[in-house]
């Protein structure tokens, strides 16, 4: 795999049961470019290896007046230091190459795993989290698949300078031998007391990320209660925790980096004593002296690569699990506890090691039923529903939506039915397709309106007639007044990160257009009107019943506006559908309806008048339509 062809077609069933098995997993999937890095790696390094032999040749050439192998040792000298250089270009070339496939690898993955979860990835893991994955993680990671090769590079030149060591001056040769071993493994014991501090630093920094990131989101509406100073207060207090920690680690490393810098010198020194008196007592020539000297000082800079290993190894290892723990995610916790990712099968959405057949696509026009819930919404028709708690419409909607509760695959209840067949044991991007959710608080990406509204749609429904019904009015002069000169098309207008030039109001409406323009077979809105004012409200129900006409829509609300447009309202009490009805029906004869509608108490303490309550609702909701 060349750097120009990425992105992976596929980058594959990644075996997330483990960090060290994912790492396993991406060196498996680049054997060759391991093995490129490598070969160059032994290229440079043995250069580095012959150079102390040549000197020691010359020097002794040089003690026995011999300049015909003087030359000849000039000539070697020349050729090691061609693939000195070569090997060390091309060593670059190809380790910098395995880092970028690595991370691009872990970054189509996760990215991936993001699409398939959806809104259920932030209620498993913090937002933060996901965050770090996605970027500092991504590097360790591919930081330490280029430097195992490099490693492997170093470790073989060291042997063999130690073998031929032996070979050339084994008195002295023997020192050295023993030596290097002890060089290369005398940070280990540190390494875990490393880790464990880099693993609490990577911690901190996390919930510092996640805890910036919501103040920053919420920072209009801080300021408006006055409460931005308490937040950034608090973010000061976990950057100075995240300093702190990182300090810590910073100390580990240094002792490990000492340690690698004061025990070669003591075998520098050693040898340097030793086989000067070997030198006096006749029993090694200078020249073999001058030769080990120069082995070991240019094997301290292969030995660098041991602790980069494990310094790599230890940052990679926590980032590594993290990953994985994001790639084991499945569309449902069960499915995670039940099928762990192996590395083999194929990825249909539903949980590495799914083997059921994946069944066709429910025929257009089916009802969309949910068994959990009781919960019909007849095809075609616009369909409210009313739940008392918030939470409970947002779960509602996940699982309209084909994100089933643990406890649907616990007890074998199918997921949500769209025409007879089951939204999750659909491919993931036919069951969105088919259904769209839009949650309580959509995304919007920086572009232009032109890009926004450039989604998978059926065609059938034009941007235009989108922000009409969605009453985007208002919000195409915002955009245009924002414009730079020249741009006359709202179109063509930049809406910035996350919408943040807009107000709540407007960013709901470009989404809610957005969400109107794909088209799909079932729209599922939960509270698309909740940040706009009452006119604004009618007028965005009238659009979307006009619009949606002969489609199926779901409607999750609680705003009388919203529910008197609708077919059929449906009121989820204590998690059961009760009967249907209209508005008006419900308000009349439901009394636990009119209670959550109201937003009035409504008991067995209380007289009931239904003739004069109900007047006094049908009065005041005839002066709302009036208005509107």
């Amino acid at each position: 795999m060349q750097i120009s062809d990425l992105p992976y077609p596929d980058p594959g069933v990644p075996d997330a049961r483990s960090g060290p098995r994912f790492l396993l997993w991406l060196g498996r999937g680049q054997l060759g470019g391991q093995a490129k890095s490598l070969g160059w790696g032994l290229l440079h390094h043995c250069g580095i290896a012959g150079l102390p032999f040549a000197v020691g040749f010359g020097v002794e050439a040089v003690v026995k007046g011999d300049g015909r192998r003087l030359l000849l040792v000039g000539a070697v000298i020349v050729l090691l230091g061609i693939a000195i250089s070569l090997g060390d270009a091309m060593l670059h070339r190809t380790a910098v190459t395995n880092w970028i496939t690595a991370a691009a690898r872990v970054q189509q993955l996760l990215a991936r795993r993001t699409a398939e979860l959806g809104a259920a990835l932030t209620r498993r893991v913090a937002a933060g989290e996901v965050v770090a994955v996605s970027t500092g993680d991504v590097e360790k990671i591919g930081w330490f698949v280029e430097a195992v090769s490099r490693f492997l590079a170093a470790a073989l030149a060291i042997v063999l300078v130690c073998v031929g060591l032996v070979v050339y001056a084994p008195a002295l040769g023997v020192v050295v031998a023993v030596g290097m071993p002890v060089l290369a493994l005398a940070s280990l014991p540190l390494l875990p007391r490393a880790t464990r501090r880099a693993d609490f630093q990577r911690e901190k920094a996390g919930r510092a990320t996640e805890l910036a990131s919501d103040t920053v989101a919420g920072l209009r509406v801080l300021r408006g209660i006055g409460g931005e100073e308490l937040f950034l207060g608090r973010y000061r207090e976990a950057s100075q925790e995240v300093r702190s920690a990182a300090v810590r680690s910073a100390r580990m490393w240094a002792l490990i980096s000492a340690i690698q810098v004061f025990l070669p010198g003591l075998l520098l020194i050693t040898v340097v004593w030793y086989g000067s008196s070997l030198v006096l007592a006749g029993r090694l020539d200078i020249g073999e002296l001058v030769a080990v000297f120069s082995a070991v000082s240019l094997m301290l800079y292969p030995l660098r690569n041991v602790e980069e290993i494990a310094m790599a190894y230890s940052f990679s290892r926590p980032s590594a699990q993290r990953a994985a723990r994001v790639l084991s995610l499945t569309r449902t916790d069960a499915e995670a506890e039940t099928a762990p990712v192996t590395g083999t099968g194929t990825d249909t959405g539903r949980g590495a090691g799914a083997t059921a057949d994946v069944p066709d696509a429910p025929a257009p026009g089916g009802d969309l039923y949910d068994p959990e819930t009781g919960l019909l919404a007849p095809a075609g028709r616009l369909t409210a529903v009313v739940c008392g708690d918030p939470d409970v419409a947002g779960r509602l909607a996940e699982r309209l939506g084909g994100q089933p509760v643990p406890a649907d695959v616990a007890t074998g209840e199918p997921s949500v039915l769209l025409g007879g067949v089951a939204l999750d044991d659909l491919a993931l991007d036919t069951a969105r397709t088919l259904v769209l959710v839009q949650d309580k608080d959509p995304v919007l990406l920086s572009g232009t309106l032109r890009e926004l509204f450039d989604v998978p749609a059926s065609g059938a429904v034009e941007p235009a007639a989108a922000l009409a019904a969605a009453q985007c009015g208002d919000v195409l002069e915002a955009l245009l007044q924002s414009a730079p000169d020249g741009v006359t098309d709202p179109m063509d207008a930049r809406v910035t990160e996350r919408g943040r030039s807009l107000s709540g109001g407007q960013r709901q409406r470009l989404a809610l257009a957005r969400s109107l323009v794909t088209d799909p077979e079932v729209l599922v809105l939960d509270e698309p009107t909740s940040a706009v004012d009452s006119h604004t409200e009618a007028r965005i129900a009238d659009g979307i019943s006009a619009l949606r006409a002969g489609r199926t829509t779901v409607v999750l609300a609680s705003s009388p506006l919203l529910l008197d447009r609708a077919d059929r309202v449906v009121l989820v009490h204590e998690g059961r559908a009760l009967p249907a009805g209209t508005h008006r029906e419900l308000l009349r004869d439901e009394p636990r309806y009119r209670a959550v509608v109201t937003r009035e108490p409504d008991g067995p303490e209380r007289p009931r008048r239904p003739e004069t309550a109900m007047a006094g609702l049908e009065e005041a909701l005839t002066e709302i339509e009036e208005s509107a």
